[in-house]
């Protein structure tokens, strides 16, 4: 009898530890389930902007609040008088960088042109913004240095946050035949910024800035424009003239692009209104609208904005020296025949984008 009662017990526990096994390995595999989850999505959030898609790239502005909120990084007062324009930030230890994401990332957005338009204000101004890493200097990547690769297109970058938005500008790309399928290849879903400007105006500032690169070229900005001052004939070829064709540039990028991923910018309203355009922009590039006219100071003499880095900054920083030069004396007769010359181009341009621009 006992001898039955022992059996009895033993198969009982025999059972329990079988079930209690396997209600052991269900947790476990859920258990894996989740992590496996949790780590691809990690990853994912954390690829280059460049291989972001657009939705990942216009995150929602709460989202971008609450990282903040929880990252918060200190802006030194210190660099008031610095001859940078962007936001200064209190680095963390070294031994901290990795923990907080800090590493150098491919460009998620990358102002193309064009050239004398406005470019290096519009950079200026968006690194003001503290979700927003931009290198000084123009990189060339996707015309001069593409053979370099894009390990070292990445190290020209900035250290940036995870949360912030890595951009560059060269202005060459506009008109660079191989530049839109090279920078397609490396991103579909890239943001294109283009501040464009009077066609006519930005060739007269073009010419300005090569001749006091060159002064011992004495051509005058005629004699460069037209190969035959008597009829009148416009040299399209002459480089000042060909940038400002402005739709046949655009239309190579739309053959990679499309229209909703490339930003028009009035380089007229970046300096008449520079926070309608920034709120454009701020929008555009799925930024928390932070940039307003608190950072603005207009130079009466130089006849554009300066730009305060907070609103707390009693010294305005204005671009450099050589922005807001006098231009050439051109005949009234001269300019019109330009006019004339960019007329059909201009319109065109128009109707691409859908916004008129007045250029006469």
């Amino acid at each position: 009898m006992a001898m039955g009662c022992l059996k009895q017990m033993r198969r009982g526990l025999w059972k329990a530890l079988a079930v209690t096994v396997a209600l052991c390995l269900v947790i476990f595999v859920a258990y894996l389930d989740v992590q496996m989850r949790f780590r691809t999505s990690v990853i994912q959030d954390r690829k280059d902007p460049a291989q972001w898609n657009a939705s990942t790239k216009r995150r929602t502005l709460m989202q971008r609040q609450d990282w903040w909120q929880k990252n918060r990084i200190v802006v030194r007062s210190s660099n008031e008088d610095s001859d940078s324009l962007s936001s200064f930030f209190e680095m963390p230890e070294r031994k901290d960088l990795n923990k907080r994401g800090l590493k150098r990332r491919l460009p998620g957005a990358i102002i193309i042109g064009v050239k004398k338009g406005g470019t290096r204000a519009l950079l200026e101004m968006l690194r003001l913004h503290p979700d927003v890493v931009a290198p000084g200097p123009e990189i060339h990547f996707f015309d001069r240095h593409y053979e370099k690769g894009l390990h070292w297109y990445r190290s020209q970058m900035p250290l940036s946050y995870d949360i912030q938005l890595t951009m560059e500008k060269t202005p060459s790309y506009l008109v660079t035949p191989g530049a839109p399928q090279r920078v397609a290849n490396m991103s579909k879903d890239m943001l294109l910024l283009l501040v464009v400007r009077d066609p006519v105006t930005r060739a007269l500032s073009d010419y300005t800035q090569a001749s006091s690169k060159r002064p011992q070229d004495t051509r005058s900005f005629e004699d460069m424009a037209f190969r035959n001052a008597s009829t009148g004939l416009v040299d399209a070829d002459w480089t000042a003239i060909r940038i400002g064709q402005y739709a046949k540039h655009l239309e190579r990028w739309m053959r990679f692009f499309p229209l909703s991923q490339i930003l028009v910018v009035s380089g007229e309203k970046l300096v008449e209104d520079p926070v309608q355009e920034l709120q454009a922009v701020q929008k555009f590039l799925g930024l928390r609208p932070l940039i307003g006219a608190q950072h603005f100071f207009f130079n009466q003499s130089k006849g554009f904005p300066c730009l305060r880095k907070s609103p707390q900054s009693t010294v305005p920083r204005c671009l450099g020296k050589t922005k807001g030069r006098s231009h050439p004396s051109v005949a009234p007769a001269a300019l019109q025949r330009l006019r004339d010359f960019f007329r059909p181009f201009n319109q065109k341009f128009y109707r691409i984008v859908g916004r008129d621009f007045g250029w006469s």
